[in-house]
């Protein structure tokens, strides 16, 4: 699972572009339009775009509704245009120590499709922290977020995978829609959810909506006396984040309530407060809604009014479910098709069987696994609860076949 944290990137680290004229700043739709459909890609529950730099790299970037200033995952490209840094910045890990330099450009132009943002600050990262393609299992190499909620209302069908940006002025919502009020702190979206643990105490909390999270949803045990795990849970590595490697524990818990939609043994993430940066004392909030929940709607997104669109989409009855095979997989190779399993949680079926961290996928159920995208990989082992899987695994340059049976551990 992939998980972006926003909290090392602070307001007060970013320039704003000094740029005057009679040009427009921002992104802007093509002149005589009030709206733009384009395709995206969906990977692990993230929404990605194309995007074009300067008018002459075509990048991918993922949608996040938690990110303020865009984000570069890969200097190589601003270096190869030339791009001048106006600052060097230090983006601080757990407890405060540096973790990777970043570098700060200003007068950026992104096209998406035919609509042209121009003047644009870009936090350009020295060393690819994150390591999205290997981890999405496609190139992607960047984040945008707030440059393009503060300008439009943005609908998400995640249905047919297709977004739309409407001018806020001229959007009018379907009637089959379902409207939450939606507040806009420092640039960030949140939400007020309800939910019983396993007990039937209901609790109300603040949750920020976050396009750039994998999860489903998460609390913050820490931020109210009230809050605790239930069981049974396990001890999981959540993912990767710009403070580095997350890890906490995964649970169910009986009901989460989204305005008048309700969801039933709900996967719930509970982040370890070690590897977890929040601010707390900037924003109060008790968790966050991620792409797991959002994906099971058709979305829009407005933030200038304030307003939160939900309708039912295809999957929202689907069962929640977490990672049943124990294994943590990524890409790598040119082509993105060699598989690593970087990680084995203690306890689980594949690691009783023999699976260990650094064995390449090679044979999955008669798949084989460079015929392969990462999200089928993923999607084949965790098919379902009580599923045979049967890999051919590389380790120190010798096959080995290994079986194992799909077992719920949440």
């Amino acid at each position: 699972m992939l998980f972006l944290l926003k909290g090392s990137l602070h307001a007060n680290t970013i320039e704003k572009a000094d740029t005057t004229g009679a040009i427009p700043l921002g992104f802007v739709l093509p002149k005589g339009e009030h709206q733009l459909s384009i395709p995206f890609e969906l990977n692990n529950n993230l929404i990605v775009i194309d995007v074009l730099l300067n008018n002459a790299i075509p990048l991918k970037f993922i949608l996040d509704t938690g990110v303020r200033t865009s984000v570069l995952t890969e200097k190589i490209f601003t270096d190869l245009l030339n791009l001048k840094y106006s600052r060097k910045i230090t983006i601080p890990g757990i407890g405060g120590e540096k973790l990777v330099d970043a570098y700060v450009t200003n007068n950026v132009t992104l096209k998406i499709d035919n609509m042209i943002g121009r003047g644009h600050a870009l936090i350009v990262l020295e060393k690819d922290l994150l390591q999205l393609k290997n981890f999405l299992g496609s190139n992607v190499h960047g984040i945008l977020g707030y440059e393009l909620f503060s300008r439009f209302v943005i609908e998400v069908n995640y249905d047919t995978k297709y977004l739309t940006f409407y001018d806020p002025n001229y959007y009018k919502p379907k009637k089959s829609y379902k409207v939450l009020n939606m507040s806009i702190e420092d640039t960030k979206p949140y939400v007020n959810a309800s939910f019983t643990l396993k007990d039937s105490v209901v609790r109300t909390g603040k949750f920020m909506i976050d396009t750039g999270a994998s999860h489903s949803f998460l609390i913050d045990k820490h931020s109210n006396s009230g809050y605790y795990v239930p069981e049974p849970s396990i001890e999981s590595h959540l993912g990767r984040g710009l403070a580095g490697d997350l890890y906490g524990e995964i649970s169910r818990i009986n009901s989460l309530s989204l305005g008048s939609f309700n969801f039933k043994e709900v996967i719930t993430t509970f982040p370890d407060t070690s590897t977890y940066d929040i601010d707390i004392a900037a924003i109060p909030r008790n968790g966050t809604i991620g792409g797991g929940l959002l994906s099971r709607f058709k979305v829009a997104f407005d933030f200038v009014h304030g307003k939160l669109y939900l309708k039912k989409g295809h999957s929202y009855k689907k069962p929640f479910e977490y990672n049943l095979s124990g294994l943590i997989v990524k890409a790598t190779g040119l082509n993105l098709n060699k598989f690593e399993i970087t990680e084995v949680r203690e306890g689980c079926e594949a690691e009783k069987a023999g699976v260990m961290a650094g064995d390449e996928i090679v044979l999955i159920n008669g798949h084989f696994a460079r015929d392969l995208t990462l999200d089928e990989v993923l999607g084949l082992i965790n098919l379902k609860e009580n599923k045979i899987i049967r890999m051919v695994v590389l380790r120190d340059n010798v096959k080995t076949k290994i079986q194992f049976k799909l077992i719920r551990q949440v």
